[in-house]
């Protein structure tokens, strides 16, 4: 047979094939040797996959991957454990004051807060969590009236409603269940605190159709969170951002609505209602004095804002809820407490919510609520980007461009007597005041300049379903091996979902 030579115009594969290789090869090479000196002596594997790293294993079992980096920075001593993930050099922060130090230095030359490794692909422009100084700080302020003890009281009153029809639909599907089968609640909460945040935050400006494609693309985004980060058609990345971006037109057309309806004179109805309130006066304002509109008052900026307050109550509320469950379940004592504490201050039979003033009485709810956080924090990880080198430690520093993992789960459990034991007390007992002892090492709503401006309508949220649940439902957790071992999803929940078994506690179910 006749070698052909190569056509006029195309190189010779086979000649090129020594050089393309060398090239590879030499690629591999330094990326290791780059992967090595960031590293330095911060324990880690010696070697890391070409280009993807760790990540197949993080993808695979996420719990078992940040596991391995916390027994690392542990066993070392360091406090500190190094990966690489597509392409990305990674430190994985355990000890308590070290994530401090990430957290008190968020600034355009130090950290930048970024929610997920590929965040600012999947969230947009206009987020919360991007920003620094000033700007940030002016934004926090308009954010401010959105959570004075006036506006969660007007969300408590719709918090109870959105709870206690979810949970009459529990009661009836698990009442009408024929197979005797336990069900699992991490959907069921997802729905009602999906229905929540819709209901608090842009209440009336959200029509029934507008919610039912809403739910659609949340959903859609809560895949994406947890898929390979690949921005083509027809992966689950892609059409995580796309979903992304309906979500927030969605909610500035809220945010446009509710201007209208503030400049009306009309008194504020759900979150969005009391931010736009201020909104409307200094716009107002501004235009009679004939000075451009404040910033951050553009309907899709807010509406990228109100996605990041969507983002924050979904799924964190999701994990904290199941948790909450499977605490008291395995707690009577604590149960019994809860509910004696309820029912001194509110009955099903009364007719009426629960007041914000009864909300503020049940210290002992409000430790257990708070405890459910340490002891299971929803979000376990805060991702922040280098934006240059920063010294963390006197013998390491963080290069540029590292992804840092300060690990909140892991500083819940540092300090705290027996902290692997789940104790309301720690947070209810005036002798021990874990919670100002410990305190720089309760970190499950962050620290410094980020720290969540929502936290206290969260443990509202948490305790408000807590009296409800226990008042309401009498349950049995179906305890399976390894069912409470925590699974991403994104935020950690039970392994089985939360099953349980449910039947109605209460003579007559509450209605208002």
């Amino acid at each position: 047979m006749v070698d052909l030579p190569p056509a006029a115009g195309f190189p010779d594969l086979r000649a090129a094939a020594p050089f393309l290789a060398a090239a590879v090869a030499l690629y591999f090479l330094v990326e290791q040797l780059s992967y090595l000196r960031k590293k330095g002596p911060l324990p880690g594997p010696s070697l890391v996959v070409p280009f993807l790293g760790s990540v197949a294993h993080m993808v695979r079992d996420p719990a078992g991957f940040w596991d391995a980096q916390a027994a690392r920075a542990r066993e070392s001593g360091s406090g500190l454990a190094a990966d690489f993930l597509i392409g990305r050099f990674v430190v994985f922060i355990r000890d308590s004051e070290l994530s401090h130090r990430v957290f008190a230095n968020v600034r355009p030359d130090a950290f930048h807060l970024i929610g997920h490794p590929f965040g600012k692909r999947l969230f947009g422009d206009h987020n919360l969590i991007y920003m620094f100084g000033e700007d940030h700080k002016d934004l926090r302020r308009r954010i401010a009236p959105n959570f004075t003890p006036r506006a969660l009281s007007t969300y408590a009153a719709l918090q109870q409603r959105v709870v206690l029809a979810h949970l009459r639909r529990w009661l009836d599907d698990q009442a009408a269940a024929t197979n005797g089968e336990p069900m699992p609640l991490r959907v069921p909460c997802r729905d009602m605190n999906l229905e929540t945040s819709q209901t608090v935050f842009v209440g009336p400006y959200l029509t029934e159709k507008a919610r039912e494609r809403f739910a659609k693309d949340y959903a859609l985004f809560n895949v994406g969170l947890m898929a390979m980060p690949v921005d083509l058609p027809g992966f689950a990345f892609r059409r995580a951002r796309l979903a992304v971006a309906r979500l927030v037109r969605t909610l500035g057309d809220c945010a446009r609505q509710s201007k209208a309806r503030m400049r009306a004179g009309a008194e504020p109805e759900c979150l969005v209602d009391y931010w736009m309130q201020e909104t409307v006066r200094e716009t107002d304002e501004a235009a009679t004095a004939g000075r451009p509109p404040p910033a951050h008052t553009d309907d899709e900026e807010l509406g990228g804002f109100l996605f990041d307050f969507l983002f924050a109550a979904q799924d964190a509320s999701t994990s904290s809820l199941c948790w909450a469950v499977s605490a008291l379940e395995s707690h009577p004592d604590v149960l019994d407490r809860v509910r004696a504490e309820v029912a001194a201050v509110w009955s099903p039979e009364s007719g009426e919510p629960i007041t914000a003033e009864k909300i503020q009485g049940m210290r002992y709810t409000q430790a257990v609520a708070r405890e459910v956080v340490r002891y299971r924090p929803p979000a376990t990880l805060v991702p922040h980007i280098a934006g240059e080198s920063f010294q963390l430690t006197e013998w390491y520093t963080v290069p540029k461009g590292a992804i840092v993992f300060p690990s909140v789960y892991e500083s819940s459990f540092q300090g705290f007597p027996e902290a692997d034991a789940f104790d309301p007390d720690r947070f209810f007992s005036d002798a021990r005041r874990e919670d100002v002892a410990f305190k720089r090492n309760f970190l499950a709503f962050g620290a410094g300049a980020h720290q969540c401006v929502g936290q206290r309508y969260a443990l509202n949220h948490l305790v408000l379903f807590l009296a409800l649940f226990v008042s309401v439902a009498d349950f049995k957790r179906d305890r399976t091996d390894g069912c409470d071992d925590p699974v991403y999803m994104p935020t950690i929940v039970p392994r089985d979902g939360c099953s349980v078994y449910l039947k109605q506690r209460c003579a007559s179910f509450p209605s208002f």
